[in-house]
């Protein structure tokens, strides 16, 4: 009977590894002007559109190696095995505030380059530096990304009155002695000032979490679940329901292999074999308050 249960078993875990998506992973140094040198994870044979996820990392990878980047985060979820149905942007910046505008530059590359990106759901998440560069990633493009996860960071834009026009989920411990709670707070306010309803925000104030607990959050299937329900052809773009975080904890790591990578990746190279010849700047690629569009060809 043991040997059926073991039989049963291996065949489920089987089932499911086939199931889950595989990737390619490439770096690209100078592939785009006015840009950041980044990873690219893409699902291997897609056959319809996917999302595309952008994750931007904290001070501790800054610098000019791309490996560092697969310290912790999303890329790093997706190497151990996490199952991401998606594209996904790694970008790596060489020190300072993330820059909205060469982040856009890579996405406007990205889309113009690969036919699968689905426009509609292109989605960002951070913490610490990372969290101020996607609350002022989606400030900027606000009618371009379909929902964003900001964890203990602030913002640097002077309008975060645009956030309010997009799903957002933004997420501080309490004992945070790196970035007090007291950005995001700020951030929140002037979301209230702008509109004392903000439809679209939850704000997640999370009692005894400190500054490296939220990375966690990267590795729970919860976490791309929750982006994947948003899209730009959302009427009205409603937030839809979130989950407890401090729930998820002890869990984020569940059937995650750290002993290797599924996923093939060329982190040895220099640069992807791919994409060589750099792209220029794109006019449609401007801070905006919501007005213009970087992203061709949405909302079809």
């Amino acid at each position: 009977m043991k040997k059926y249960i073991a039989l049963a078993i291996f065949l489920i875990a089987l089932f499911f590894n086939f199931e889950s998506t595989a990737h390619k992973i490439t770096a690209h140094r100078g592939d785009v002007k006015d840009g950041y040198n980044y990873w690219f994870a893409e699902p291997e044979n897609p056959t319809e559109l996917k999302p595309l996820v952008i994750f931007l990392h904290g001070q501790s990878l800054c610098g000019n190696d791309l490996n560092k980047v697969k310290r912790y985060g999303t890329l790093d979820a997706l190497e151990k095995g996490r199952d991401i149905d998606a594209f996904v942007l790694a970008p790596q910046n060489p020190g300072g505030s993330w820059n909205p505008e060469k982040i856009m530059n890579i996405v406007d590359y990205l889309v113009d380059h690969n036919d699968k990106i689905d426009q509609n759901r292109i989605y960002v998440l951070g913490m610490s530096l990372g969290g101020y560069g996607t609350l002022d990633f989606a400030a900027t493009y606000a009618d371009e990304i379909a929902a964003a996860i900001a964890m203990c960071g602030g913002a640097t834009q002077k309008n975060v009155g645009t956030l309010n026009e997009m799903p957002l989920w933004i997420i501080h411990g309490t004992a945070d002695n790196a970035v007090s709670i007291s950005q995001s707070d700020k951030v929140v306010n002037e979301m209230r000032a702008a509109n004392s309803r903000t439809p679209r925000l939850f704000y997640d104030r999370v009692p005894g979490m400190n500054h490296s607990q939220p990375a966690r959050v990267f590795y729970m299937p919860e976490t791309y679940e929750w982006l994947f329900s948003h899209s730009l052809l959302d009427e009205g773009r409603p937030i839809t329901k979130t989950f407890d975080v401090s729930s998820k904890m002890s869990g984020a790591y569940s059937g995650l292999n750290f002993s290797g990578s599924k996923n093939k990746s060329s982190a040895n190279s220099k640069s992807s074999s791919t994409s060589k010849k750099p792209a220029s700047k794109k006019s449609g690629s401007k801070k905006s308050s919501g007005s213009s569009k970087s992203v061709k060809n949405k909302k079809k």
